[in-house]
């Protein structure tokens, strides 16, 4: 997708940095062409609470007024509180609304000519954020106000910032309907709302997009403080802030430890000011380790999938192999590695096996080779090591994970692996520099367990050390809590499920309570060696509203999660309890309208920020889809023509001698040999237009595309590419061949049979699907895309000829790879169709034919998924 912006007048856009001359996969324009122009993070931490202000600010560069979308992550134990909007000297205060009546409140605005913006939540820890009618020239600043925890274990609290969503990996099958919203994966029903959690990502090379400041003051209010250190940044105290260097991109988390001496335990109580009710916190602190671990029964499920290439892997391996060390000749267990494959070591027994120094041996040994390839298919591992601790007795049942947790369908494995827990207790170790840290304190959380998260080689010894004091059973557990002169109110704690206490971490407990602030709490539990643990905590009142915000976000986070388990009865109840206590949720939305009109005709170009690829991630491929699918880019405005076939290379790899760039994404169309390296000198970032854009009137003045349109999708580059031979189409079931023609992974890793035949593919305001691969499908699959390429025929009947020629070439060559190991009578009238194509026939003699026999032989499809409100999955 290309993209060029026109310089504009004096006002804002002179703030705006002129670019140097462009890297490679870069665009050079002179007065920038990304809305968001600055993003600042300003933090005040008081003790173990977080106060946080994120200021964005967006400018229009465009001559046209724009609505802005920013996908961005946040702290996922934060609780969104506050949201403004500023422009043209004027400032609007957000109200917090049900999602539906808040997006209904903001698209009228923006229909009418009227500024807004709106903030919603896509996942605990990543959000979207629009903001519409921003006028030529002008700036909008959206700011947002957060207040958290720092969690706080073994001397240390950590202040957890993310500034960047990674790709995730999308599985399921398409759905039917409009997207769900701008990015740049389909939704499908594992993950409904896929085109909302996957911004487009800029390509290596590009300049730094925004001004990035990031500051944090630090009052330890009475605890004692030491070090202060921040892992993967350069600090500098000024005036008493702590700040990041100016130009760093935001591309990682940041991260912030500070060394506390550890306090005591407290029960906090904060009073509504009415009703006799209020808000409790509990911190507990576990007893002295003293009695020897039982027995256990452990599965390591280790990710291996693409997304965990160069730093992780190793990162990873060695996390494995650690948990391994950690067993006992009285235990037993079972690894798995696992990407789209699970797989198992050699000579190991297909249940739990005894930890003998043999049986270690050979773990560690497959350990060791495990290599990154293919995509995350979570659910099955997860399911698998449940299930072999199912049977578990007499012994503590565990399971560790270790990944970077980038997968978009979290709601579709919290729903099937819940009920599956039972006693398991579920570990995870998050390695990355833009860990999903959100859905691994999910899951630690369903499984009483720990998340430890790891951002650097350099921290992993310092987390294994933690994850092998926690390996096995809490030193305290079967907690309860009791009042005295205190009454906490039935099903308002959280967490709901108490994890027991752990060495070295405090278990900190909120809730709410009726009466009086006053009395005492007790908790009792089971030790290690079966003694009773008892302790009794004398409440104190506060007029501490954190506390409040902080109950209120972790309780919501309990209840969208038993939402997602299937509990439904409770959308009620999560709108409710958002709506009273103030704090964002999946179910509603912070909207601010000011009510002037400024763009009469509501008329705007609607453009998606990209995002930073992951610092320490492998050269980027697109974004994230399940593995054997391709992605189409959006046409360029300067060019016309059905949307262009982009191949995926997945997982990214080396590139062959003769290749493409490292780094660059490949192009070429569907069934195409790789043809070398593409040129991008145009390129800059992946970006999807709306159907409004396709419309809009680009001859402005911009430098423009010329030469004849390339079906290829390659950006403007000097000339096509050229297409090479088919491939050789995968025997039935067999893996598809590696490389991009495949939409395989460029290195040679397997990509697996799905249940559908073609990948994804997004055209302009719309989702499309194409034949790529028949590895494995059913005569219903191939409907379906019969189906979906006839739509295709029909929207670009009134193209001109030369257009239409191409796309029936790549029909053609779409066609022989899907049919080669398809040799049914039923599918005669295809491999009649793909000979036509193939043929001298006259052009309209191949367009009538083609799509009549595709109308036809899709006639018998099954229907796809419904679609519903994504928030509602």
């Amino acid at each position: 997708m290309i993209i060029y912006v026109n310089p504009m007048g004096p006002g804002e856009l002179e703030r705006l940095p002129r670019l140097p001359e462009a890297g490679f996969g870069s665009m050079r324009t002179s007065a920038g062409n990304l809305p968001l122009d600055r993003l600042d993070v300003q933090a005040a931490i008081n003790g173990l609470v977080a106060r946080t202000e994120v200021t964005a600010e967006f400018v229009n560069g465009h001559d046209t007024a724009l609505e802005a979308t920013y996908v961005f992550p946040l702290p996922d134990r934060a609780a969104v509180t506050g949201l403004t909007m500023t422009a043209d000297d004027r400032t609007v205060t957000a109200e917090l609304q049900e999602r539906g009546a808040a997006r209904e409140r903001y698209d009228e605005a923006i229909a009418a000519g009227q500024r807004a913006s709106i903030a919603e939540e896509e996942r605990p820890d990543v959000f979207t954020m629009r903001a519409g009618n921003i006028l030529p020239g002008e700036r909008v600043v959206v700011r947002l106000s957060l207040v958290g925890p720092l969690p706080y274990e073994d001397g240390a609290a950590t202040f957890r910032f993310p500034l960047v969503v990674a790709p995730r990996y999308i599985p399921g099958t398409m759905l039917a309907g409009p997207a769900a919203g701008d990015g740049q994966a389909a939704d499908t029903d594992a993950v409904p709302d896929a085109s909302r959690i996957s911004p487009p990502v800029l390509l290596p090379g590009f300049p730094n997009p925004l001004r990035l400041s990031v500051g944090v003051t630090v009052d330890p209010a009475g605890l004692e403080l030491g070090e202060v250190r921040s892992s993967l940044h350069t600090v500098t105290e000024e005036d008493g802030t702590l700040r990041i260097a100016p130009g760093e991109r935001a591309d990682r988390d940041f991260v912030l430890r500070l060394a506390y001496a550890p306090g005591g335990q407290t029960a906090v109580a904060v009073p509504d000011g009415e009703g006799g009710e209020g808000t409790y916190q509990l911190v507990v602190l576990p007893p002295a380790e003293t009695a020897t671990p039982r027995p256990k029964d452990v599965v390591l499920l280790l990710d291996r999938s693409g997304s965990m290439g160069g730093w992780k892997m190793v990162a990873a391996r060695r996390a494995a192999a650690r948990v391994i060390d950690t067993l006992t000749a009285a235990d037993r267990f079972a690894v798995l590695t696992f990407d789209h494959q699970v797989e198992r070591p050699d000579g190991l027994e297909s249940g739990l096996s005894e930890a003998t120094d043999r049986h270690r041996f050979r773990a560690v040994e497959h350990l060791a080779r495990a290599d990154a390839r293919g995509g995350t298919e979570l659910l099955s591992p997860l399911t698998t090591g449940l299930g072999l601790l199912a049977d578990s007795t007499g012994r503590d049942r565990v399971l560790v994970l270790v990944t970077d947790g980038q997968v978009g369908n979290e709601d579709q494995i919290v729903h099937e692996v819940t009920p599956l827990i039972g006693g398991t207790r579920l570990h995870t170790i998050g390695i990355d520099r833009a860990v999903n840290a959100g859905f691994l304190g999910r899951l630690a959380a369903l499984g009483a367990g720990r998340a430890e998260l790891v951002e650097s080689e350099d921290r992993l010894d310092e987390a294994m050390e933690h994850i092998h004091r926690r390996i096995g059973a809490p030193l305290v557990t079967g907690l309860s809590i009791a009042g005295e002169g205190f009454a906490p109110l039935d099903g308002t704690r959280s967490p709901q499920r108490l994890p027991g206490l752990y060495p070295g971490v405090p278990l900190v407990i909120t809730g709410r309570y009726a009466g009086d602030a006053a009395g005492s709490l007790t908790v009792t539990g089971k030790t290690r060696d079966d003694q009773e643990f008892q302790t009794m905590i004398a409440v104190q009142e506060r007029a501490e509203q954190a506390i409040v915000k902080q109950w209120a976000r972790a309780r919501l986070r309990d209840l969208e999660d038993a939402y997602a388990a299937g509990d439904h009865e409770l959308e009620r109840q999560i709108i409710d309890t958002s709506l009273r206590f103030g704090v964002l949720c999946r179910f509603t939305a912070y909207v601010a309208v000011d009510e002037r009109v400024v763009n009469e005709g509501g008329t705007v170009r609607k453009v998606t920020q990209p995002v930073e690829m992951p610092s320490g991630w492998e050269p980027p491929a697109p974004p994230m889809m399940a593995a054997g699918m391709v992605m189409a880019s959006a046409p360029s405005p300067f060019q016309s023509g059905p949307p262009p076939v982009r191949s995926r290379s997945f997982p990214p790899s080396p590139p062959a001698p003769g290749g493409p760039v490292p780094g660059a994404p490949r192009f070429a169309p569907a069934g195409a040999a790789d043809s070398g390296p593409p040129k991008l000198r145009k390129a800059g970032v992946w970006l999807g237009l709306t159907e409004e854009d396709d419309d809009a009137d680009f001859d402005n003045g911009s430098p423009s595309v010329t030469g004849p349109p390339r079906r290829t999708g390659a950006p403007a580059a000097d000339g096509p590419v050229p297409a090479g031979p088919a491939p050789t189409a995968p025997a039935a079931g067999g893996p598809v061949p590696a490389g991009p023609a495949a939409g395989g992974p460029a290195g040679g890793g397997p990509v697996p049979a799905g249940p559908a035949a073609g990948g994804m593919a997004r055209g302009f305001g719309r989702s499309v699907r194409t034949f790529e691969s028949a590895a494995g499908v059913s005569l219903d699959d191939v409907r379906a895309l019969a189906t979906v390429e006839a739509g295709r025929l029909r929207d670009a009947a009134d193209r001109p000829g030369y257009e239409r020629r191409d796309l029936l070439e790549d029909l053609a060559s779409r066609l022989t790879v899907l049919l080669t190991p398809l040799t049914g009578a039923e599918f005669a009238p295809l491999h009649d169709l793909a000979a036509l194509l193939g043929g001298d026939a006259p052009l309209d003699e191949k367009w009538s034919t083609a799509l009549r026999v595709l109308t036809d032989f899709g006639a018998g499809a099954q229907p796809k998924p419904a679609r519903k409100a994504f928030w509602k999955r």
